[in-house]
């Protein structure tokens, strides 16, 4: 009998869980990654946390993701009532596919659900852009934050701070990566693309001489007084250049249930990734409480005034265009003036925000989890 040494890739089968917007520009860069590997297995799970079709279908298309293996229609709710339905569907998940790994991004309710499931069934768990803190625990994504990374088995951090951290909570450094940025993965991948994108011609815009606003964060569009301020200063921002606002369908929920109607802002329905994408890239000065816009708007170079009293992102206020500018209306346009006198400044990368990120992750999973092996047969 004839014996020989033959090299045999194990194929390791990666569940990785969706349910929001942000997730679905992270994930896009995980999936793409693991495409070109013949020892990743990648099964996509949108737990349907964003479930109306302006907040998914187009972004499915715009970033080439596949269809989900599974879609589990949890719907909306409380935080509790959501988290609980995600965590009921998503066990008969891990049940039926044992998969070798879940991997999670971001701090939304889907994220915290997937850890909990998974560390429950004793399935080892990856969270990408581990370790942001905000500090501020009136938050729930700060909640979802703490709680995901006690649990996680493999925690990649996006920026230096996500690692030290970590490090403060007492995370050893061998469950502990710096991998970068997997969300600017996405938009370098995408970024010629969107260049191409109509959206400032059908809104008649011009580059480099309009505000673009995003607010969805429950501390800004919950309250109603709150709301309300918010909206007179998007008004009189107005009076200095023009504000286009796509508006997320719970800050238009809000602003209905206030019978608010805000005078002098172009307000738009949600828009697709290349869209909103190049609305970005072009404006003079963008407004927002969104954790992703503030990396964003650091790579392509525009000035970002987060209407927010923390960020759990100071690498883009360190290293990239963001600046916090609180709550206060007035504080909003002291500094909405002040970036309007200034030049526009060029854009900066902040440490392995290259495009990689999603190679790095997958690089160091398969080498824990055992992605070759030699066999004898």
């Amino acid at each position: 009998m004839n014996l020989h040494l033959s090299t045999r890739v194990k194929l390791i089968q990666i569940t990785c869980i969706v349910g929001t917007r942000p997730n679905f520009v992270k994930m896009a860069a995980i999936l793409e990654a693991a495409r070109g590997r013949d020892n990743v297995a990648a099964r996509l799970v949108h737990t349907g946390q964003h479930f109306s079709p302006e907040m998914c279908q187009m972004f499915f298309g715009d970033l080439s993701l596949p269809e989900p293996d599974a879609y589990l229609d949890a719907g909306g709710g409380s935080h509790a009532q959501q988290t609980a339905e995600i965590m009921k569907r998503l066990e008969g998940e891990f049940l039926s596919r044992r998969p070798d790994l879940a991997l999670v991004v971001g701090d939304v309710n889907s994220t915290l659900a997937a850890v909990l499931v998974a560390a429950k069934l004793g399935v080892p768990v990856a969270h990408v852009e581990a370790g942001l803190r905000s500090f501020d625990r009136t938050m729930p994504e700060e909640i979802n934050r703490l709680a995901t990374d006690v649990l996680a088995d493999y925690l990649f951090a996006s920026e230096p701070s996500g690692v030290a951290n970590l490090r403060a909570e007492g995370i050893p450094d061998d469950r502990i990566f710096f991998v970068g940025n997997v969300m600017i993965d996405t938009l370098l991948r995408f970024r010629e693309a969107s260049s191409k994108s109509t959206v400032l011609s059908r809104l008649g815009l011009e580059a480099a001489s309009y505000a673009a606003v995003t607010l969805h964060r429950p501390s800004n569009v919950d309250d109603p007084g709150q709301l309300t301020r918010l909206m007179a200063m998007l008004e009189g921002a107005s009076k200095r250049l023009p504000v286009v606002f796509p508006v997320h369908p719970r800050t238009r929920d809000r602003l209905k249930e206030a019978a608010i109607r805000p005078v002098g802002l172009q307000l738009v329905p949600p828009l697709g990734y290349l869209d909103f994408l190049q609305l970005e890239a072009q404006a003079r000065v963008v407004l927002t409480d969104s954790g992703g816009v503030q990396e964003e708007t650091t790579i392509l170079g525009v000035p970002c005034l987060t209407i927010r009293e923390n960020t759990e992102r100071p690498v883009t206020i360190s290293e990239g265009t963001n600046r916090l500018a609180g709550t206060e209306p007035s504080a909003i346009l002291a500094a909405l003036e002040d970036v309007l006198e200034q030049p526009r400044t060029a854009a900066k990368a902040p440490a392995k925000w290259d495009g990689r990120a999603a190679e790095r992750v997958l690089d160091a999973l398969t080498d824990r989890l055992g992605g070759a092996a030699a066999n004898a047969c």
